[in-house]
């Protein structure tokens, strides 16, 4: 669509908000409701259509994408009551009697820019997060997943109220929508697109979310229980075939035990995807030929343990291993995004941290040890955007967990909660009454005011006894303050 059409639609959406409409918790509580039905009576068209643009298996769509984000509507359904309501806060003596809370308002219109990896969950999940905050959306499917694209700018309409909610269906370019004054953006891509994303934002002081990637390590250490790390991380780096945004990147594994852990990754894949993956209805195939072109390249940077084998026809690309591997290899400098993965020798666990400290900051951290000071060491040592100790990928579907980056992985958090309050405005309200209004607060001023005020300040009143103080001063302020000196 041109530059006019979309305005124009964009302006429909905040009339809309600018009514009120959005705000209801029984607005909101329709919407995602809908959603919810959306995803349960299509969710074979959905199916579909992953199959189509990434190959992806009945149990990965519903854990990864439908599923998931039936566990986010119904987590969203069931708290919103909650999150909406005021958080109430202290009130300093000397602005009393008065009560002070934090309320959450909606921003406006929002931009939803989904990514092809997930393109049903990381377009969604975002606007499962605007409509609970009670915002209008516009939302820009990922055209890269074609058919996901397809099916959802077909399908999403049907369902949400189109007066709040638009779905960009067509190749309307990045540059106009971006143009557009926006209250809300929200990106999931890479680093680059992001910055793209913040420039644009920036002309209008836009506030964004970005969620982006990075090199996510796996650290094993020489008390981990090899079995259960190695399916672990097998399961989370080659889930989607690796095109995953906290898939686990490389592996630093304390050089002592590393041919035993190289021998259990290897047992792992053959228990999943059997001797030949590419005959495996669990495993996935690579969005598209570039990106596909960009794999087969890393696949020279060190000696492959396992895997190799490629179809460019099929976009297909074995699981990998790979040993050897140079920390200067252009494997090591760029997210993989794809079904290789790097098994990196170190001393200990303390050349590991260093090795992370002097990298980017992780969208993802995974640490595999049974030594909880280690552990314990090596979190307080680090930072990342999330967290799992002898785990991987699994902290993203844990309602009440943040999920988002840090640094150059990306700024702000969502899911549960922290989506609600991502797509919220915090808005500070004093309620200050006018039945006590001492002249100590006004000028002119001088020694004895400053130093009652002073006393004033620095008093410290327990929260439960706010409501009394402020009866008192309310009554008989002005002589309780003749005893201050």
């Amino acid at each position: 669509m041109d530059a006019q059409t979309l305005s124009e639609r964009v302006e429909r959406l905040r009339i809309t908000f600018r009514s009120g409409k959005t705000r209801s918790i029984e607005y909101r509580q329709s919407q995602l409701l809908a959603l919810k039905r959306m995803l349960t009576e299509c969710s074979s068209d959905f199916d579909t259509a992953l199959k189509a643009d990434l190959n992806k298996s009945t149990f990965e769509c519903y854990a990864t994408e439908v599923g998931f984000l039936l566990g986010e509507t119904n987590h969203a359904l069931e708290h919103l009551k909650t999150w909406m309501q005021p958080l109430e806060k202290s009130t300093p003596v000397f602005l009393q009697p008065a009560k002070s809370r934090v309320v959450f308002e909606p921003l406006g219109v929002a931009l939803i820019l989904g990514a092809w990896n997930y393109p049903i969950q990381l377009t969604l999940g975002p606007l499962v997060a605007a409509i609970a905050a009670g915002n209008a959306a516009v939302i820009k499917p990922p055209r890269t997943a074609k058919n996901t694209f397809q099916t959802i700018a077909r399908i999403l309409p049907q369902y949400l109220d189109p007066d709040a909610y638009m779905v960009i269906d067509d190749d309307t370019a990045n540059d106009l929508i971006l143009n557009e004054r926006w209250d809300k953006i929200f990106f999931t891509g890479s680093a680059e697109v992001g910055r793209i994303v913040m420039q644009a934002a920036a002309k209008h002081l836009t506030p964004v979310t970005l969620e982006l990637g990075g090199k996510s390590p796996a650290l094993v250490d020489e008390t981990a229980n090899l079995r259960v790390a190695a399916r672990r991380i097998v399961q989370g780096k080659f889930f989607n075939a690796g095109q995953t945004c906290v898939a686990p990147d490389y592996i630093l594994v304390q050089e002592n035990i590393l041919d035993k852990l190289i021998s259990e990754l290897t047992w792992a894949l053959h228990e999943f995807y059997g001797d030949d993956p590419r005959e495996s209805d669990e495993y996935a195939r690579i969005i598209n030929v570039k990106q596909f072109d960009t794999l087969i390249g890393y696949l020279s940077d060190g000696d492959i343990v396992i895997g190799g084998q490629s179809d460019r026809e099929q976009r297909y690309i074995a699981p990998t291993i790979l040993k050897n591997v140079s920390p200067e290899a252009p494997v090591m400098q760029f997210e993989i995004f794809g079904p290789i993965l790097p098994v990196l020798p170190v001393k200990d666990m303390d050349h590991a941290l260093q090795f992370v400290q002097q990298r980017e900051k992780p969208l993802a951290f995974y640490v595999f040890s049974e030594n909880r000071a280690e552990v314990e060491k090596i979190l307080n040592n680090s930072t990342s955007g999330g967290v799992c100790v002898n785990e991987t990928i699994n902290h993203l579907v844990v309602p009440g967990l943040p999920f988002g980056g840090v640094g150059n992985s990306g700024m702000g958090k969502y899911h549960g909660e922290w989506g609600f309050r991502e797509f919220s405005n915090a808005r500070a309200v004093l309620d200050h009454e006018t039945s006590f209004d001492p002249s100590l607060r006004y000028p002119p001023y001088g020694t004895e005011k400053l130093n009652r005020m002073k006393k004033l300040m620095e008093m410290r009143i327990p929260y439960l006894f706010e409501g009394l103080v402020g009866r008192l001063l309310r009554r008989q302020g002005d002589k309780i303050l003749q005893f201050i000196k």
